[in-house]
């Protein structure tokens, strides 16, 4: 236990220290609890400002707002969100599947594999495709893959027209599929910078226990690198997750802005709340824009419970992990 040195006037150096602390800690305190409660503030005045909007518009609305396929809230005023929720949550799930196995493989490359210069270099280059904007990603997507994927949705039509995803009468490039894979390049970033940071804080003495045991390096990842990471990755894909379904742009050039349910995703059908309300605020009447801020609200609250349980997946994959506090 370190002994108080006493000062001339007779006051401790510690005590003062101490004091010092803790007038330095009272401002940081206040001032990070300020800033988490102006954020919950931010939210409610975002949930509040959606109902108020919507509420009028659904009390105009002549269908059912949950389950119809018709949008036409400027004309008969009779709209529903059914299709857009639908096309909003597939083409995210899609776009999920297909990033999210690249993505750890990324990290994990750069992290474990690659050597320390190269891991630099893809390291810089990963944040920098996260940066990208949307626009430029959905310019891409229509000049470059929307006729690209023509052939190879064809060919999908063809041999495996038998599984109903594959399936349909007339096959485009321009499709749930396109509009998922554009939204898989565009979180893969994410996903895989957030991991790689999760890989890189694996504590050392977990790797070189497995080692002394002749674990060899996949073995290594296996047991030690991926227990450790799983509350990581999960988060970041579910943050990703949250970015494919409020993707706005990219989406809106490409999917075909149709209002139907269909599992087929070679078929030129399609769309999303986030485009839906890009391509349609433009020509709204009142009733219109209460209609598009009414779905824009249940994106909010699909956003919301993506997160809610992430963070509950995460907090129950904490002990497993080695993470714990």
């Amino acid at each position: 236990m370190a002994t108080p040195v006493r000062t001339r006037d007779g006051g401790s150096a510690l005590g003062r220290s101490a004091s010092r602390r803790s007038r330095g800690e009272s401002p940081f305190r206040y001032a990070s609890t300020g800033a988490g409660i102006f954020l919950l503030v931010i939210m409610a005045a975002i949930g509040v400002f959606l109902v108020v909007e919507a509420v009028p518009a659904l009390q105009a609305n002549k269908g059912s707002f949950f389950t119809d396929l018709i949008w036409e809230p400027n004309g008969s005023q009779i709209f529903g969100i059914g299709a857009l929720a639908f096309g909003t949550v597939v083409s995210a799930t899609l776009a999920l599947i297909m990033a999210v196995p690249v993505a750890v493989g990324v990290a994990l490359f750069i992290s474990h594999y690659a050597p320390r210069r190269m891991a630099g270099v893809l390291g810089y280059v990963i944040d920098l495709l996260a940066a990208v904007p949307s626009v430029v990603y959905g310019l891409w997507g229509v000049i470059f893959l929307v006729p690209f994927m023509q052939g190879p949705s064809e060919f999908l039509n063809e041999y495996l027209g038998f599984i109903p995803l594959f399936g349909g009468d007339l096959v485009a490039g321009r499709s749930m599929l396109t509009a998922s894979i554009v939204l898989a390049v565009m979180i893969l970033p994410i996903v895989a910078a957030i991991s790689r940071e999760v890989f890189l804080q694996v504590p050392r003495m977990h790797e070189e226990a497995a080692l002394a045991l002749g674990a060899t390096r996949w073995e290594v990842i296996k047991v030690a690198v991926l227990p450790f990471g799983r509350p990581g990755v999960i988060s970041a894909s579910m943050l990703g997750l949250g970015r494919a379904m409020g993707e706005t742009i990219a989406v809106a050039l490409i999917f075909p802005a149709t209002f139907g349910i269909s599992f087929e995703i070679l078929t030129p059908q399609g769309n999303s709340i986030a485009a839906n309300i890009a391509n349609g605020f433009g020509e709204a009447t009142p009733i219109g824009r209460g209609a598009l801020i009414a779905s824009g609200l249940v994106l909010f609250i699909i956003t919301l419970l993506v997160n809610t349980g992430a963070r509950m997946i995460v907090a129950r994959r904490k002990e497993f992990s080695g993470a714990a506090s």
